[in-house]
């Protein structure tokens, strides 16, 4: 039972996708690895985060769905998200400079080209994951999010787009700082 919004919400994640991989299209070596300040991330480091990110949120909604298919739900009980958009949870849930979780936190480097093919690859986890989904309700699989807590498959699929939307942005203020290398 396709939930009506899910085919909507997957061209708004691969959209959100393609435009943070175009901010980082013809980044050199040097540019992907310039940090604007010692604490912040480089364009490397995003890239990385995003990879990982995505890959440990999709991986646990995988996880959830086979827990309701084998009669052993991740999460239980009501969400105190329930009903709302992932602006108004990240709102509710999150500071205003997040610390990232360390499953998501970059760690590995290597190069700029590497993590975008990884992040373009999640495009077909992001449609397994609604194969797999075919007989279930989307708003009724749960898997926490480290920060925000318990949200259901829609929430988390509406986090991807929300979440690539946030780090493009985080792009492009690298990009423009005066000493970002041309």
């Amino acid at each position: 039972m396709m939930n009506p919004s899910l085919p909507s919400l997957i061209q708004d994640i691969e959209s959100a996708r393609l435009s943070f991989l175009a901010t980082l299209e013809d980044v050199s070596p040097a540019q992907a690895r310039f940090k604007p300040s010692p604490t912040s991330w480089s364009l490397l480091e995003i890239a990385e985060h995003m990879v990982r990110a995505e890959q440990a949120g999709l991986a646990g909604m995988f996880r959830a769905i086979e827990g309701i298919q084998q009669d052993q739900a991740i999460w239980e009980g009501s969400s105190p998200s329930a009903g709302l958009s992932i602006e108004e949870i990240v709102a509710n849930t999150w500071q205003p400079k997040e610390q990232v979780p360390a499953i998501a936190a970059p760690q590995w480097g290597g190069s700029l080209h590497y993590w975008k093919a990884r992040l373009r690859l999640c495009t077909q986890l992001v449609e397994e994951l609604i194969v797999a989904l075919a007989e279930l309700d989307p708003e009724q699989v749960v898997y926490p999010h480290p920060i925000s807590g318990p949200m259901n498959v829609v929430q988390r699929l509406e986090f991807l787009r929300f979440h690539l939307d946030r780090h493009r942005s985080q792009i492009e203020r690298v990009k423009a700082q005066p000493d970002y290398p041309h």
